[in-house]
């Protein structure tokens, strides 16, 4: 999805859906829907779409039926300053619901300000809800990463490394066995959540893989609609690389080469895959996907190991303090874990008769 910052587009994208039509003489220039062009960092759909309200002026205001009754209740001179004070904020668009119509004072008020007011046979719930959804995407901070990204295992994972490293290759393997191409070259990673980065392909690159030596792939025709996926959530960066034999004894035995790359402030976890002739590619990677599943379900191999033979030794000590207690003198029976039992627990033997 394009960014939209103009109230003109978003009329363009989800007018029809939501059958906005202007109450007003629409602006003859581009109308900005944020308070400036500086960025949309901070910015959330929440804040910029809402129902009626002063206190905290949403950018698009939505007017249905409880807002507009609660207006009728207000005295003259209540009416006026309400509205003086909803065109202060300066919003960028009034929208009235449920096909209300705006009376004089209002078109007056609305003249004045220059704002522009729409309105639409939608209730004003409805009006919300999918302008939020809308723009959650729509003004997302958006960056593009060089690389391949796939759909495995139902896993967002992006494929970097250097030219020539084999990720098309690796790709397209993928590709065959099941899992499906998202972006090639070039994704675009929108931040939608505060933590969260979604994952999609510009529409000039859809459905196309590049593999040295065969050309541009058309995955689509040749794999069927099951082998290409619109969008996924990234949740794993695998960078492959080409390693001596030095490097490789330098990689952690227990957790491997787990570590985190930084994308528009959002830390996404990140394996080194080594690159070498025998390795079956498809496979790690496959495996390295269902790894960091239990990982994000809070379970980790390498810790698993540590507390396994950490209470192997507990175990061993214990069974090593147990032989001592059988080792006591006659006439005595300690309790369990203590090597020196006090003379108040002893218990004399009968005697010889």
């Amino acid at each position: 999805m394009k960014p939209v910052h103009s109230l003109q587009g978003l009329l363009q994208h989800i007018g029809p859906r939501l059958r906005l039509r202007w109450l007003t003489p629409p602006p003859a220039a581009p109308w900005p829907l944020l308070a400036s062009q500086g960025g949309t960092r901070g910015m959330t759909a929440q804040s910029l779409v809402g129902s009626l309200n002063c206190i905290h002026p949403n950018r698009l205001q939505v007017l249905g039926c409880a807002e507009i009754a609660h207006l009728a209740d207000l005295s003259p001179p209540a009416y006026r300053e309400t509205i003086e004070r909803l065109f202060a904020a300066r919003p960028a668009a009034v929208i009235f619901a449920a096909g209300i119509e705006p009376d004089a004072a209002f078109l007056a008020a609305a003249a004045a300000a220059g704002t522009p007011l729409l309105g639409s046979p939608a209730d004003d719930e409805e009006i919300v809800d999918r302008l939020q959804y809308f723009l959650t995407h729509a003004l997302a901070e958006r960056a593009v990463v060089h690389g391949v990204f796939l759909a495995v295992l139902g896993m967002g994972v992006l494929l970097v490394g250097d030219a020539g490293i084999g990720k098309s290759e690796l790709a397209l393997e993928m590709i065959a066995r099941g899992h499906r191409l998202i972006a090639d070259d070039a994704p675009e990673f929108a931040r939608i959540a505060p933590e969260t980065l979604q994952g999609s392909c510009p529409p000039l690159l859809r459905d196309f893989l590049e593999v040295r030596g065969l050309g541009v792939l058309n995955i689509r025709a040749m794999f069927g609609e099951g082998a290409v996926q619109q969008r996924e959530t990234l949740n794993l960066i695998v960078n492959m690389r080409s390693f001596v034999k030095n490097e490789l004894a330098q990689i952690d035995r227990l957790r491997g080469s787990l570590s985190a790359r930084t994308i528009l402030d959002v830390a996404v976890a990140e394996i080194t895959l080594p690159v070498a002739p025998g390795r079956n590619l498809a496979v790690l990677l496959e495996t390295a996907v269902r790894n960091q599943i239990l990982r994000q379900r809070g379970y980790d191999a390498g810790i698993d190991l540590v507390d396994r033979q950490a209470r192997a030794l507990e175990d061993d000590a214990r069974a090593a303090a147990g032989l001592r207690r059988i080792d006591l003198p006659p006439g005595y029976e300690a309790s369990a874990g203590q090597a020196d039992p006090s003379p108040a627990n002893a218990r004399p033997t009968a005697p010889n008769t």
